[in-house]
């Protein structure tokens, strides 16, 4: 997943980066409100928002969002430990609220759990014919067996499995998958998009010419 961190407390940030980005999710840091406006337009699975930052209040920030029809899966980090805080926190439109310190691997779980209900998703596998895509494990399997899939292949299969049905246009897909790389990597999606079909079947990825790719238009 693209993950849009929003947090100015440098060990918590770094650490948090760094742990995400070794479960293998492109991970884009902002330390400020201010900074957000760099990633203006550019789409992401989820955001982590903390609530108090040095130039602003991220739960007003979200709540913005909101307002704008941005349904993008939110979770709060913050210290706000208070029931009426968690209770403003879900009601201002987090998906999900986690009182700092917390595990990171708990972050994680809550993520996925956060990204499947917004994709429709009740489990943690979705099946595309004689493909299983398992979320939480962060695999996929032919006919029963597991497949191997490079980071960026599944970084792929992950995001049009949670928008799966939907036509995911070719910029949006590029950017979900190779973040501030999209642009230098003029003709890397199409290689991992081909080698998927490779490993997983032609019929898999369904190429809708002129507009992007779709997964899932006949999910059994």
């Amino acid at each position: 997943m693209r993950l849009l961190l929003i947090e100015d407390d440098e060990i918590l940030g770094e650490g948090l980066r760094d742990f995400l980005r070794a479960e293998g999710h492109a991970v884009d840091w902002a330390r400020r409100l201010a900074d957000v406006e760099t990633f203006r337009g550019e789409p992401f699975d989820a955001f982590l928002v903390d609530w108090q930052l040095p130039d602003g209040s991220g739960l007003d920030w979200l709540r913005g969002r909101r307002a704008r029809s941005d349904g993008t899966p939110a979770l709060m980090l913050t210290a706000r430990d208070l029931l009426p805080d968690r209770l403003r926190g879900l009601d201002s439109g987090a998906d999900d609220y986690l009182v700092k310190p917390f595990a990171p691997e708990e972050l994680v779980a809550r993520l996925r759990a956060v990204c499947r209900r917004s994709a429709g998703t009740a489990g943690t596998r979705a099946h595309f014919g004689r493909v299983a895509v398992d979320l939480a494990a962060r695999c996929a399997l032919l006919d029963g067996q597991r497949a191997d899939l490079t980071a960026r292949e599944w970084a792929v299969l992950e995001a049009l499995t949670l928008r799966a049905g939907r036509i995911v246009p070719k910029g949006e897909l590029e950017r979900l998958v190779l973040g501030s790389e999209a642009t230098l990597l003029s003709n890397a999606l199409e290689v991992h998009v081909s080698s998927l079909r490779r490993k997983l079947g032609r019929e898999l990825v369904e190429t809708v010419r002129g507009l992007g790719y779709r997964i899932g238009s006949t999910a059994s």
